[in-house]
């Protein structure tokens, strides 16, 4: 078991924590989906836990002003689609000892 997943028990903290950072939330019915502003920066996502990640992205890269594909990498080959199957060796801290 992970330190932490994306479960419905956890999107309460998750809208909390876009609260605490300054954002309005709301969920849009009739798009069924999740949404946050805040200084006219709007996002959307399919769940909270998936909301607070745009925001990260958005928070990652601080544009200081809108423009198409702001926040994407530059990077010579994509991540996603080339993740490795497994990772390097390490301990979770739900197995450590406490």
């Amino acid at each position: 078991m992970p330190a932490l997943s994306e479960y419905t028990n956890v999107y309460d903290t998750a809208l909390s924590i876009l609260e605490q950072k300054g954002f309005q939330v709301w969920f849009n019915k009739k798009l069924e989906v999740y949404c946050a502003e805040k200084d006219g920066w709007d996002f959307m996502a399919n769940s909270p836990c998936a909301l607070l990640g745009v925001v990260a992205i958005y928070e990652h890269k601080q544009p200081e002003k809108y423009e198409e594909y702001w926040w994407r990498e530059r990077r010579h080959q994509d991540l996603y689609g080339n993740l490795p199957d497994t990772p390097r060796p390490y301990t979770s801290v739900v197995a450590r000892p406490r």
